[in-house]
């Protein structure tokens, strides 16, 4: 599958991998790039058939951010008295894609490389799982540039701390995957492809012995912490328990377990010799 010019596509074995392809500017988005995420993103809202996502760049490098040179190429005239500012609706745009991203049923999980800068390091916070090589580099350098990083800051808060977010975002620090996972960016690290293909192998394998819409109501409920009053969270998790109890996925995982064995939805792990 590949209908997009800034992406490549593919689905295979239930994993949606989607490979940001735009590696002579390291992957830096721009406005179609944007747009086109979010329509793959959009895609999988009702593929129940699809247990993950897998997002990373293409040569060597996740993501640069924006495409910088495409803004400012762009022109920063402002607007007439009535008119929508172009400016304030790109950025805008890519807080509404982080938020594409974070909701997606499915889990997940960015390959971090290279450059994971600015909206790149926003993608990787936003992801159930991120993966990093011990060599990637991460930050916020918007301030470096005379820019804050508007979308991204708070999703960064989020993941790591005001604290940590403070800093990060009013330094423009860049710091590589051991500090990456040491902050909580990451999850794990690895050193080579070999490295690599191992973790992502064992991350999709646990992901697969998970039923899928258990994996995406509680989703649906970590989100709503810190953003909705407690009680609401607690009762809606109560409904979506419930609304598991009497599925199909449950009475067949509990069965499976008392009975010793895997459930119909858990799909064995397919390792090399």
């Amino acid at each position: 599958m590949n209908d997009y010019s800034d992406l490549l596509v593919q689905d295979a074995d239930g994993i949606r991998h989607i490979t940001l392809n735009r590696p002579e500017a390291r992957n830096a988005m721009r406005p179609e790039t944007l747009a086109q995420l979010e329509a793959v993103f959009g895609e999988c809202a009702g593929r129940e058939d699809l247990r993950a996502i897998v997002l990373r760049g293409a040569g060597g490098h996740f993501c640069a951010g924006a495409d910088l040179k495409g803004l400012m190429a762009g022109g920063l005239k402002p607007p007439s008295v009535g008119e929508a500012d172009p400016v304030i609706a790109v950025n805008r745009a890519f807080g509404t894609l982080l938020r594409a991203a974070e909701a997606v049923p499915q889990v997940l999980v960015t390959v971090c490389e290279g450059a994971v800068l600015g909206g790149g390091f926003g993608l990787a916070c936003v992801s159930d799982i991120a993966l990093a090589h011990v060599d990637a580099r991460f930050g916020m350098p918007e301030t470096t540039r005379g820019l804050p990083p508007a979308q991204i800051a708070p999703f960064v808060v989020t993941r790591i701390g005001l604290t940590q977010a403070r800093r990060l975002a009013l330094t423009g620090a860049q710091f590589g995957g051991t500090d990456a996972l040491r902050l909580g960016v990451v999850h794990e690290l690895f050193a080579d492809d070999a490295a690599l293909t191992r973790v992502l192998q064992s991350t999709l394998d646990a992901i697969r012995r998970c039923a899928p819409r258990a994996n995406a109501l509680t989703k649906a409920i970590v989100l709503q912490v810190g953003q909705q009053d407690m009680d609401r969270v607690l009762d809606d998790a109560a409904a979506k328990f419930a609304a598991c109890v009497r599925g199909t996925e449950a009475p067949e995982g509990i069965a499976a377990f008392m009975q010793k064995r895997p459930p119909a939805w858990a799909v064995p792990p397919e390792r090399a010799d």
